[in-house]
């Protein structure tokens, strides 16, 4: 990619100039912030606001200090222009300190370290996914550190945070949370992120193997797109940003997300923020682990591994999956029951319509197909936009994109999408969504022409093939609106 093509937010907004001597006060009060989060269906980089945490000096040579000689396990990944995926099923794994991983990251490393098999002009490391807790089990005066309360989580620390260091390349393959919102505290070095709204889903090839709860993976490589197997990924609305030291990035529920290092070394904080639609949402991820289970275990019995994250570490034999499913479900309704009244939107299997059904049992969980919100935040994402300026930047797809080059990497600040109560934007984001949504209606009908002359007369259909439709997002969806339904 041409250094030329990319338009970053200037990074004075990421360090709050003059902010570190408590000379300005944050752009947000923490309720606003909140507001701002759980209204704003756009991605957005918060500026400005993190000035004053402790946590803003945690570079990787401090963790290492801290953490003195801890084992953490790094994702090994290549340096590749493959066009699959570097899933983590695929990855080697090393066990070493951040000091031998920072002596590595130099290409200082003796062929007696844990990095010795790896040739660092051709692998990337990862330490992802590192609970604070775990961590950090004998330093808990650490966790006050991250201070989530400056967002409108009172009490929210490094408790419920996660970290991650990485060299030059590493990166997370494209995918979705089907859990909550995310937050992300950039400390060190710069993270390229790539992203993608709920209703582009049908254009990026969800897939539940390997399965991890609540990570809906991509088959797109979206750095190096094979668009003759996946050319519904053309379709696609890439949106791109670079985050620096001191931003905090914002990801609503369900954005598909690619996140890369590219700078020799990346230190992130993220905390991932409970919304209401995830009671639901656990339903649907019990049923998707169920059948997954099911099958890729009557599949090849041996080797689970194979198609089971290496994140995922509990028993998956059918009578626990039987428990957890049970479980989801009563964890919903004793939800509801506490709450005052549910709205919930039914998809049906046919026709086009949805049916809003009311029941007066819980409180706004919104069920609809993938992507959608909820419909009742129209005017409160109107009032978020208006807060878009030098403190909280919009991460947009460029209005000027021609629909033929949608899928290359474009990047934006937001600049050109903000005027001066961000209403513009907004509006533009609500005709887009309305596009995209029509066109993603007919994206499987479209697929299936567009392949029916590529298909060979005898076709194998494998064990993946069928999880790829029978746990499509919006396949789990509609089976636990049944689910809930019939034990109503």
């Amino acid at each position: 990619m041409a250094a030329g093509s990319e338009a970053t937010i200037p990074k004075i907004l990421a360090a709050g100039a003059g902010g570190e001597e408590g000379e300005h006060a944050k752009p947000f009060t923490p309720e606003k912030a909140k507001e701002i989060i759980m209204s704003l269906q756009q991605p957005a980089i918060f500026c400005n606001m993190v000035f004053d945490w402790p946590a803003r000096h945690w570079n990787a040579e401090y963790l290492s200090e801290v953490l003195h000689g801890k084992q953490i396990r790094f994702r090994m990944g290549m340096k590749s222009t493959s066009t699959v995926p570097q899933f983590e099923t695929t990855c080697s794994y090393v066990e070493a300190t951040l000091e031998e991983f920072l002596t590595w990251n130099c290409d200082q490393s003796s062929i007696s370290g844990p990095f010795r098999d790896y040739d660092h002009s051709k692998f990337w490391a990862y330490a992802d996914y590192k609970y604070f807790l775990s961590l950090f089990e004998d330093k808990t005066d650490i966790f006050q550190d991250v201070k989530w309360s400056d967002f409108g989580f009172p009490g929210r620390n490094g408790q419920e945070s996660t970290l991650w260091i990485g060299s030059l390349g590493a990166h997370t393959t494209c995918h979705l949370d089907s859990y909550g919102c995310n937050l992300v505290f950039q400390v060190q070095g710069r993270k390229r992120w790539h992203l993608f709204p709920p209703e582009d889903t049908p254009f990026l090839y969800p897939t539940r193997i390997p399965y991890e709860e609540s990570s809906v993976f991509s088959k797109i490589n979206v750095v190096n797109p094979d668009l003759k197997r996946f050319p519904q990924f053309q379709k696609a609305q890439r949106h791109m940003v670079t985050l620096n030291p001191g931003q905090v990035l914002f990801v609503p529920r369900h954005w598909w997300h690619y996140v890369e290092s590219i700078d020799p070394v990346t230190v992130s904080i993220n905390s991932w923020i409970e919304l209401e639609e995830d009671h639901l949402a656990r339903v649907e991820e019990a049923i998707t682990r169920m059948l997954v289970c099911a099958l890729k275990t009557a599949e090849n019995p041996q080797n689970t591994r194979a198609w089971l994250n290496p994140t995922e570490v509990e028993e998956t034999s059918h009578e626990v999956n039987c428990c957890y499913l049970n479980a989801a479900v009563s964890a919903f309704f004793d939800h509801c029951r506490t709450s005052k009244v549910v709205e919930i939107q039914t998809l049906r299997t046919y026709g086009d319509h949805m049916k809003k059904e009311e029941f007066s049992v819980c409180d706004h969980v919104e069920v609809g197909q993938t992507g959608s919100q909820n419909l009742t935040m129209g005017i409160g994402k109107l009032e978020a936009a208006s807060h878009f300026g030098p403190d909280l930047v919009p991460v947009a797809q460029r209005s000027e994109e021609p629909s033929s080059e949608r899928g290359g990497m474009f990047e934006s600040d937001g600049k050109d999408f903000v005027d001066k109560d961000g209403e513009h934007f907004a509006k533009l984001r609500c005709a887009k969504r309305q596009q995209i949504m029509s066109n993603s209606e007919n994206a499987v009908e479209e697929e299936i022409v567009s392949n029916t002359t590529a298909v060979p007369s005898q076709t194998f259909i494998s064990t993946d093939d069928l999880l790829d439709c029978l746990v499509n997002p919006q396949v789990t969806r509609i089976v636990a609106q049944l689910l809930i339904q019939r034990s109503l």
